[in-house]
C-alpha cells in the first residue's frame, strides 16, 4: 500500500543528481508539511481535505515513554495513508524505532523520522527503510548536538530539527536552534548531498523566513495552519514566506 501524491509537485527524490544541483543553484522549493497533532481527531478526514495545498502531511507517533504525552498509532496511520493524496511524512517520538519504523513503512509512509537517542542500530534502520522505498529521517532535539550526525549523513534522506522539545503541539518556537540548521545546511552544501533540512515546531508565518534564510526547506506547521480561519491560505502564507528567504 502506497500514499499517492497524485498531480502533485514534489522536490526532486534524494539521490537523484538534479535535487543536488538544485540546491547549489539555490532554488529548491519549499515543501509545508501541516501536522495533524493540531487538527480535530473527530474529524480528521475533513481536516486532511482541508491541506490538500500541502506537500506532506506530517503525523506524530508518540508511545507516552520516549515522551511524556500519547498519540496514535499503526492503525490510524493506515487509514490516514488510505484517505489522502498526501504523502504521509510520519515522526516516531517512540521506543524502539528499530523494530517498529519498518511497521510504518509498510502501512504507507513516505519518509519515516526517529530519534538518535531511540535507536541501536541508526545506519541499519536507515537503510532497511530506504530499501522499502521509504524515506530515512534523523530527528534532532533542541538539547542534542546535530554535529554526531555528520558522519552518518549521506545514509539520511531528510533530518528533523526540532525547534521545540518534543511531545506536545502549540510550543514557542526555538530560534536558538537556527544555528544548528545552519551548520547542518553548510556541511550538506560542502559535500554535495542533497538531504533536506526539516523544521518542526512553533513554524508559522511569522517564523517561517527565519527558518528557511537557515537552510530548512521542510517546514511542519501545525497549529499556525488548524488554528487559523483559513488552513490552505495558512499553509500558502508559509510557504511563499519561507520560499522568498530560503537559504541553499
Amino acid at each position: 500500500m502506497t500514499c499517492p501524491a497524485a498531480g502533485r509537485v514534489h522536490l526532486p527524490a534524494p539521490g537523484s543528481s538534479s535535487s543536488a544541483v538544485l540546491h547549489r543553484m539555490g532554488i529548491m522549493s519549499i515543501q509545508i508539511a501541516p501536522s495533524i497533532l493540531s487538527a480535530d481527531f473527530c474529524n480528521l478526514e475533513r481536516d486532511l481535505k482541508a491541506i490538500s495545498n500541502a506537500d506532506l502531511v506530517h503525523v506524530d507517533v508518540m508511545d507516552h515513554h520516549f515522551v511524556p504525552n500519547l498519540t496514535l498509532g499503526e492503525p490510524i496511520v493506515k487509514r490516514i495513508c488510505e484517505v489522502t493524496d498526501l504523502p504521509v511524512d510520519v515522526h516516531l517520538m517512540i521506543e524502539d524505532p528499530d523494530r517498529w519504523a519498518p511497521e510504518y513503512a509498510k502501512l504507507g509512509a513516505a519518509s519515516v523520522s526517529f530519534h538518535m537517542g531511540a535507536t541501536h542500530a541508526p545506519v541499519r534502520l536507515a537503510r532497511q527503510l530506504r530499501d522499502m522505498g521509504c524515506k530515512a529521517c534523523f530527528a534532532v532535539r533542541p538539547a542534542e548536538p546535530v554535529e554526531p550526525i555528520f558522519d552518518i549523513l549521506d545514509e539520511f534522506d531528510m533530518v528533523l530539527i526540532m525547534t521545540v522539545e518534543p511531545g506536545f503541539g502549540g510550543q514557542k518556537f526555538l530560534d536558538n536552534q537556527m544555528g544548528k540548521v545552519r551548520r547542518l545546511r553548510d556541511e550538506i552544501t560542502r559535500r554535495g548531498l542533497d538531504t533536506h533540512i526539516q523544521v518542526d515546531g512553533g513554524v508559522s508565518p511569522k517564523t517561517a523566513h527565519i527558518v528557511a534564510d537557515a537552510g530548512a526547506d521542510v517546514l511542519v506547521a501545525g497549529s499556525a495552519v488548524y488554528g487559523a480561519e483559513d488552513p490552505a491560505a495558512a499553509i500558502e502564507s508559509i510557504r511563499e514566506k519561507a520560499q522568498a528567504a530560503y537559504r541553499a
